[in-house]
């Protein structure tokens, strides 16, 4: 009970830090900070092997490497780079791929329809709470990829799939 309420709050924040980002291209350290720290209690309750949550660990530090030569890099932003981390310990190793194909996928189609927006709307007729992607030389609200790749990927995921379970999703 308890873990499910730790990854529903986990799974509603990369909802809200996925709307964050789109209406402000920015993700807080504090929302990225918060999802790590879940993981924490979350393994403890999940009942998995110590090597597992180890794997977990590792694979989170894993991204978190890669995800800020990334940012040094401009591909992408700080909060892209905190954020993927942080939902990567939740991930694991098991599902380190669906996750990143997914949001490699969300990502580029969320590109193209941003790209195409700019060519055939003016930004200034948008509402205000989803302008900010739509403005010239803005850049791409990569946290909605970053959410959606944990809820295609989390049913692959030791811990995530308990939590989804419970609601009969994918179980």
């Amino acid at each position: 009970m308890i873990l499910t309420l730790i990854g529903c709050i986990f799974l509603a924040l990369c909802v809200y830090a996925a709307m964050h980002d789109v209406h402000c291209l920015k993700i807080p350290n504090w929302l990225n900070l918060t999802l790590a720290l879940l993981f924490v209690p979350a393994a403890a309750l999940s009942g998995l092997p110590a090597e597992m949550i180890g794997d977990h660990v590792l694979t989170g530090l894993a991204a978190f490497v890669i995800a800020f030569g990334c940012f040094a890099f401009g591909i992408f932003g700080g909060g892209d780079a905190k954020m993927i981390p942080a939902v990567m310990l939740w991930i694991g190793s098991t599902a380190w791929f669906p996750f990143l194909m997914s949001m490699a996928l969300v990502g580029g189609l969320l590109a193209v329809i941003i790209l195409m927006v700019r060519k055939t709307v003016p930004a200034a007729v948008l509402p205000g709470a989803v302008r900010a992607p739509f403005e010239d030389k803005a850049g791409v609200p990569y946290g909605v990829a970053i959410a959606a790749g944990v809820f295609i990927a989390g049913p692959h995921s030791p811990i995530l799939s308990q939590v989804l379970s419970q609601f009969g999703i994918f179980s």
